[in-house]
């Protein structure tokens, strides 16, 4: 194992952060995996699964176990990490910009198209070394002007050749669930299956760039640029892409963060990235279903919430999921799903102000357009 710190930009006088990578494996060997947690620095569950992993590949490697390459960032976000107002942790937005640090990360899929085109040809494996090798140039070529920059460039430069990114976060008070690219789901279906997940949400294009699909987007958008230019060229889907929901904020123990990175060991060996027999696949518990048919319910006014339905539940339409409780005007609102699905995630505060979202269903039906995700 090699440890490896990567400065950030100072923001001020006498200040400075790093992300601290750890090595497994031997580059260039065979498939290259990016595991990272904690993006969002509020999201803790992924960090205590990312610690277990780190004991379980010193073994594996020690072992002979590895056959490839594995990163593992354990803490992706020490900017955020360090954000605590009056004891509350503030660590999905950027205090200095505003801005989410899972949004707006680079997106190269038309540069490289207009440089590479004609070089592009029928053999896939070509293809894709000729494109990780101008896109490792191109985001190394970023000249951060602010530390989130600068962070966002590291993480970046760790994951944007590989061939499965796992970037491991939770929701409030959820199920353990996934989101990916709708051209993956054949390679994400035997994670699901390992994790257990109550809900793939898949999309090809969710808003505003945030890191799986900068590491993944551009593989089917270079595709769909070679066949619109009447090209003959072979584009594989060469990142595995996913966005880990470990369930909600409070799930942070070591029974569920070991039995997490079984699982997340269980999906590499049966990748072949750990050599080894792996588990057999557990049954799928819902299907995956598009990121345009989550359903989020809202208060529709203030007051005190009480819950009927917990997070990884299948829901039918119209059935009651949760009270809104205004206890100075005893008025008592029912809030019922609107489609049928797979109730995944609802607030982990009981009191709603008017318009708070409470509840998301994944539904079948892909009735939404523009930007997918929240802020």
């Amino acid at each position: 194992m090699q440890r490896i710190d990567h400065p950030l930009l100072s923001p001020s006088l006498t200040t400075g952060r790093s992300i601290s990578s750890f090595h497994y494996g031997q580059p260039g060997q065979g498939e290259k995996v990016y595991i990272q947690a904690s993006l969002h620095a509020d999201e803790l569950p992924g960090m205590l699964t990312a610690w277990h992993l780190k004991q379980r590949l010193a073994a594996l490697e020690a072992a002979g176990h590895i056959a490839g390459e594995i990163i593992l960032v354990p803490v992706a976000n020490p900017i955020g990490l360090d954000q605590n107002l009056n004891g509350v942790a503030l660590g999905r937005f950027e205090l200095g910009s505003g801005q989410n640090f899972n949004r707006h990360y680079p997106a190269f899929a038309r540069q490289l198209f207009e440089l590479l085109h004609a070089q592009l040809g029928t053999d896939a494996a070509a293809n894709t070394r000729l494109v990780r090798q101008h896109l490792r140039q191109m985001v190394a070529a970023i000249e951060p002007a602010s530390e989130l920059a600068s962070q966002r460039k590291t993480l970046m430069l760790l994951a944007c050749d590989a061939d499965v990114v796992l970037d491991l976060h939770c929701d409030l008070d959820a199920a353990l669930h996934l989101y990916t690219g709708t051209p993956l789901w054949p390679q994400c279906e035997p994670l699901a299956r390992y994790l257990g997940a109550a809900a793939t949400l898949l999309a090809e294009d969710s808003g505003d760039n945030p890191f799986d699909e900068a590491c993944s987007q551009l593989w089917w958008q270079l595709r769909d640029l070679a066949r619109d230019a009447g090209l003959d060229a072979a584009i594989d889907m060469a990142c595995l892409s996913v966005t880990v929901e470990l369930r909600g904020q409070a799930d942070v123990s070591h029974e569920l963060a070991a039995g997490d990175a079984d699982r997340l060991l269980a999906f590499l060996t049966h990748r072949g990235i750990i050599r080894g027999d792996a588990p057999p696949l557990p049954a799928l518990v819902y299907p995956a279903t598009p990121l345009a048919g989550s359903e989020s319910l809202f208060a529709p006014h203030a007051g005190v919430v009480h819950y009927y339905v917990q997070p990884g539940t299948q829901v039918e339409s119209g059935q009651h999921l949760a009270d809104v409780i205004d206890p100075i005007n005893d008025r008592v609102t029912a809030l019922r799903a609107h489609r049928a699905g797979m109730l995944y995630a609802t607030d982990s505060r009981h009191y709603a102000t008017a318009g708070q979202w409470l509840a998301k269903v994944a539904s079948a039906d892909a009735f939404k357009t523009g930007k997918l995700l929240s802020a």
